[in-house]
Parts: C-alpha cells; structure tokens; sequence
C-alpha cells in the first residue's frame, strides 16, 4: 500500500536553511510526488529560546508502513545531527532538525487515524500551531 505523508520540519540552530535542505532530500530519497510548502518562520512553542525556527511541510508518497515511517524520521533526525527535542525533564529544547507527522492519507485521500502511546495522527496540535496548519494547507492546495 502506498501512503501520502504531511510532515513538518523545524530546525532552530545552525544553519537552518541548510538543515531543511538536507532533512527534505534525506526524505526524498525512495519517495515519489514530492512537494514543499513555503518556509515559515516561528517563535519556539513550548519553550524559551532567542533562536527562531523556520519550519516546512513537505508531502510526500511512500511505501513505508506508518510506524516505519516514524522509526526512519527518527533516525534520519539523529543522522543530522538532533538527539532529542526534550531535556531530561521532558521540556521542549532547541533542536537542529524535528520532524514530525502532521497527517497521513491513502492515496486516495482517506485520511488514516492512529492513536497510540508512541504515534498519534493527525498530530495532536495540527490546528493550534500555525507552524503546522499553514504548511499543511499549502500543501493540501497543491
């Protein structure tokens, strides 16, 4: 089955032009139709930090079972460099590259909800954060 993912990507250190460049073509590889949403620019959520974050949202079809999916984002984060988006204490820190799955769908465009302890879609905050609901409506326009 084939699956039509919306992430996120934030990145608030470093070059973070260069950390979404990198975080989309690493995402890229295996996928097909492909598309970005525009880069928007955001204050932490969640956390105090005089670093902004640029964020994109990307679309993309793929084979990858869901759970998969999220096991590859989480090694595709640690290959570029981020360890956790939490402190020890559980609270939000400054991040080179976050991903996360804002939705999923069929092909068709059924939407596909999971809710378990480790993936929870749509994601929990889609429509309180503008960081994500901006990006995904871009995308679901195109």
């Amino acid at each position: 089955m084939t699956f039509r993912y919306y992430l996120n990507i934030g990145t608030n250190l470093g070059d973070r032009e260069r950390n979404l460049e990198s975080a989309i073509k690493a995402l890229s590889d295996g996928a097909e139709h492909v598309k970005e949403s525009e880069v928007v620019k955001s204050k932490p959520w969640g956390f105090e930090s005089p670093n902004e974050f640029l964020n994109v949202g990307v679309a993309l079809d793929s084979t990858i079972e869901p759970f998969d999916m999220l096991d590859h984002i989480h090694d595709l984060e640690h290959s570029l460099g981020s360890d956790s988006h939490r402190d020890d204490r559980g609270n939000y820190i400054d991040r080179l590259v976050d991903i996360d799955i804002m939705a999923i769908e069929q092909t068709d465009g059924t939407p596909i909800a999971i809710n378990t302890p480790t993936l929870t879609v749509p994601h929990p905050h889609l429509t309180d954060r503008p960081f994500f609901l901006t990006p995904y409506r871009q995308l679901k326009s195109k």
